[in-house]
């Protein structure tokens, strides 16, 4: 039987939260971009905003925590599974984060019968002028 795991990356700030089961919020404790003027108009798909949120201390535990409670519970209960990754605009933290969680989903759910769907609801909006 295969089930789904469901990636979305999104930000606080363009709409309300995606329904999820799982969600994360990147706001507070992880290495923000937006700050940098080099990476404020890049997004979490460009390596160097991905390789400067992955440097956030305590983010792979987050990641493996994760992803290992989405295999659970869609092992549960069949599935599917949404996780959700939100920063304040959704361009930069989150799509980072969804990144990360996917691939690390598609590399050990694939003897568990999980794809995996993702999705970056906001990573084309404009940037969030603070």
């Amino acid at each position: 039987m295969t089930t789904t795991v469901e990636v979305v990356s999104f930000g606080y700030d363009h709409q309300e939260q995606p329904e999820a089961d799982i969600v994360i919020d990147a706001r507070r404790l992880f290495r923000n971009p937006h700050r940098d003027p080099q990476m404020r108009h890049r997004t979490g798909l460009d390596r160097t905003v991905y390789d400067h949120v992955m440097a956030t201390p305590g983010v792979t535990a987050l990641i493996r925590h994760t992803v290992a409670s989405a295999l659970d519970l869609a092992a549960a209960t069949g599935g599917p599974v949404v996780v959700g990754c939100g920063c304040v605009g959704g361009r930069h933290r989150s799509v980072a984060m969804a990144r990360a969680i996917a691939a690390e989903v598609t590399m050990l759910g694939i003897g568990m019968g999980v794809a995996v769907k993702l999705h970056h609801r906001d990573v084309d909006k404009p940037v969030i002028q603070r």
